[in-house]
């Protein structure tokens, strides 16, 4: 589904991400722990297209983000940790804007609509301007707005900052039952316990390096998430 080799941004002769290779399969919920500032927010905008890259290969499905952006585009979704979203207009209309972009048929985005608004508790809302949102509520609407087109790929950066316990519990149903679909998901997270029960795979990323990947019985063993984070975390600072 997604296949990162090489992959390497640079800012001025920092590298913000270095040689990272990374490969998501369908069916997989992939996480992506790291501090601040590791490379994760980096990763998940070049994989997304929005942001160009210095060095390797980036495929979704096959294509490249560089040279098929739009076929890459047509099958992903991107939800950022801070959504930015055209105030001006009602969340109706925003969805509709989104679903019009997709090509999504009329009876497809209605059910669609009807179906996430109502598991989020947004529906009564949806006719209100944006602006009038709540931090939480605009992190939902961005949440509908990228499951509108049934993407094969979804991008999360840090999704569950802003949601309630319930629009979490929600998410991470959609998460597990579009991976049951064949639809696969990277996420990172900085909430280790969220990402140990939910995860098939983890990746752990320092200083732009990848430290540690796999399986989480692979990556975790009989420690917890957390444990393993901080022992690496060290080793990759005495190294």
């Amino acid at each position: 589904m997604l296949k990162i080799e090489h992959f390497t941004k640079k800012y001025g002769d920092t590298k913000a991400v270095d040689d990272l290779c990374l490969h998501i399969q369908p069916g997989e919920i992939y996480g992506f722990i790291g501090h601040n500032g590791a490379g994760k927010t980096t990763t998940l905008k070049a994989v997304s297209g929005i942001m160009n890259f210095d060095e390797g290969e980036i495929t979704i499905n096959g294509h490249s983000v560089v040279s098929e952006p739009l076929e890459c585009k047509k099958v992903t979704a991107y939800i950022p940790d801070n959504p930015d979203l055209y105030e001006f207009m009602t969340g109706i209309q925003y969805l509709n804007f989104i679903a019009d972009i997709f090509g999504v048929s009329a009876d497809a985005r209605a059910e669609r609509i009807r179906e996430y608004s109502q598991l989020f508790d947004l529906e009564r809302s949806l006719a209100n301007p944006i602006s009038s949102y709540s931090h939480g509520m605009k992190q939902k609407l961005a949440v509908i707005s990228a499951l509108i087109h049934d993407p094969k790929l979804i991008l999360m950066d840090e999704p569950f900052v802003g949601l309630d316990p319930v629009a979490s519990h929600n998410l991470k149903q959609i998460m597990r039952k579009i991976c049951d679909n064949g639809g696969a998901i990277f996420f990172s997270t900085h909430v280790l316990e969220v990402a140990e029960k939910l995860c098939d795979k983890v990746a752990i990323i320092k200083g732009g390096k990848l430290i540690k990947s796999g399986t989480m019985d692979e990556v975790k063993g009989d420690e917890s998430l957390e444990e393993v984070f901080l022992e690496l975390a060290e080793e990759a600072d005495n190294a």
